[in-house]
């Protein structure tokens, strides 16, 4: 698993191509200046969403707010670039939006001010806006973890609920609020499609310049490496800011947390959460579907015809196989660390995760130079001693593909695996063991059954993220592979969004029953709570 970031850490050290170096030195400031405002603009916009919103749905009641509570995760089914796509059409010179206007207003070119939605603005609005699921996901269990006695306390001595939010639930839930804002920065360090189709210049672009505009692997493993920095930056920052403080919700009675009882919105304050929590979801899911959805209907895909079962067949399948090697090897990698719970062993299953932190397009990199390097040793072996060309063995292959969906998206399997197998009591190991069963039979008849709702949450989730994987794709796809995500994008990318619309429907839609899936689960998970009471 740390096989990519090695690759790309070790090009550091590599003479640069000249060609690279010369586009750097005119380019460098505005892919550091764009890069690092994406990163402040996407982290503000998706833990003010996130928090606000996980907070206002757990912690208060008003019309709606059940609804609300798995609504609000419909955006994850969404990948960024679709959005990006939408908008722009939305809102250019020519689009509906402000087509209308000039015709209300009599506005002509030149006589209004207008946002532009291809700007670095536009990118942070259009990924928080599909991003912050991440926060509101683990920020709502933080929440919903928090004992009442805390926050009867913070009242007694004469906080108000809003005070008592800012003062006691946030900083409590200051390590899940921050795991939820890293997620989504990686994401957004990651994105290719939306930076790409909205022209704003950052690391992700320039990877993809020097690979395929200047033919330099090292050039662009040099570049990933300069993003690299930005990730462990992040990490690296936060882990200072906090210093050896510990964050700790105090329980009930035998640990157990007792619910906090909601409060009972009304009048404008219960219209205000309404909109707060309705616009994300209306921005980052509901309005941008419903344009896919004219398309399809008026102008779908007519060229796609047979392709389509073979686009769905091969996304599909993908993002399955992903999603079950995912599984397997974070079942494994937890049960190996429950088995021997040493420094060596923890440490060895942090590096095996660190993929998540990596984005897709430094992933593609680090596993194509050196299963290149790999497959060349091989031929030119093969051609020395049996007159034979081997071919690619590796690179280009879906071997390589698969390989890089599991370096991406390990630790998101291997948390939930984790999880679940540390609500197994180590009592039950002990009585398999002292009946007979070797470790092997422990997990097969013992784990493997009390584990299926959590192994089922991990495959769920890696299969949503690999289906709407761009960058890693693009880069690795072996020839005459297609996905949705590469027909989407390929036609996006000529301005054809109307015929993208089919492909990018089938995306959101094999991609919301998993959502759907996992915000049932959570909503049900969740313990009785008292009567709301009236602020």
């Amino acid at each position: 698993m740390s096989i990519p970031v090695l690759t790309v850490a070790r090009s550091v050290f590599l003479p640069t191509d000249p060609a690279v170096g010369q586009l750097l030195g005119m380019t460098l400031p505005r892919y550091l200046a764009n890069t690092a405002g994406l990163v402040l603009g996407v982290g503000v916009g998706v833990a003010i969403v996130g928090v606000g919103a996980a907070w206002l749905v757990t912690m208060c009641r008003f019309r709606g707010s059940r609804t609300l509570e798995w609504a609000l995760l419909l955006p994850m089914a969404m990948p960024a670039y679709l959005l990006a796509y939408t908008y722009a059409d939305l809102l250019q010179f020519a689009g509906p939006v402000q087509t209308v206007l000039r015709g209300w207003f009599g506005w002509t070119r030149g006589a209004y001010w207008f946002p532009d939605i291809r700007s670095l603005g536009g990118a942070i609005v259009v990924m928080s806006a599909v991003l912050y699921p991440y926060v509101y996901l683990l920020t709502r269990a933080a929440f919903l973890e928090q004992s009442a006695s805390t926050h009867e306390a913070s009242r007694v001595l004469g906080y108000g609920a809003a005070r008592s939010f800012a003062r006691v639930a946030v900083p409590i839930a200051r390590p899940a609020i921050v795991g939820g804002v890293a997620l989504a920065l990686m994401e957004a360090l990651a994105d290719f499609g939306t930076v790409k189709h909205f022209e704003v210049d950052t690391f992700t672009t320039a990877i993809y310049l020097s690979w395929f505009g200047l033919g330099s692997p090292v050039g662009a493993a040099q570049l990933a490496a300069g993003l690299l920095t930005f990730v462990f930056a992040i990490l690296l920052g936060e882990r200072v800011t906090r210093g050896n403080r510990r964050f700790y919700g105090a329980g009930g009675a035998a640990g157990a947390p007792r619910p906090i009882s909601p409060y009972r919105l009304g009048g404008a304050r219960a219209i205000g959460a309404l909109l707060f929590c309705v616009t994300p979801i209306l921005v980052g899911f509901a309005i941008p579907a419903g344009v896919l959805l004219r398309f399809a209907i008026l102008q779908g895909d007519a060229g796609l015809g047979a392709q389509f079962g073979r686009l769905v067949a091969n996304s599909l399948l993908l993002a399955m196989g992903a999603g079950v090697v995912a599984v397997v090897v974070a079942t494994v990698v937890a049960y190996g660390v429950r088995l021997a719970p040493t420094a060596l062993m923890r440490g060895a299953a942090w590096i095996s995760t660190l993929g998540y932190a990596v984005p897709g397009s430094i992933v593609a990199v680090g596993i194509l130079l050196p299963f290149g390097w790999l497959d060349n040793t091989v031929d030119a072996w093969a051609r020395r001693s049996f007159g034979v060309s081997t071919g690619l063995l590796l690179s280009g292959t879906v071997f390589a593909l698969l390989f890089a969906y599991l370096v991406r998206f390990l630790a998101i399997s291997f948390n939930a695996v984790e999880a679940g197998l540390g609500r197994i009591t180590p009592s039950m190991d002990v009585a398999a063991r002292t009946l007979g069963e070797r470790p092997f039979g422990v997990l097969r008849r013992v784990h493997l059954p009390l584990l299926r709702g959590s192994m089922l949450t991990a495959t769920l989730l890696v299969f949503v993220d690999a289906l709407k994987e761009l960058p890693a794709t693009i880069l690795i796809r072996p020839f005459n592979l297609d996905t949705l995500a590469i027909r989407v994008y390929q036609l996006a990318s000529d301005e054809r969004l109307a015929q993208a619309s089919t492909a990018a429907l089938a995306i959101v839609a094999v991609g919301v029953v998993p959502v759907v899936v996992l915000s049932v689960a959570i909503a049900r998970s969740r313990p009785a709570v008292p009567e709301a009471t009236d602020i």
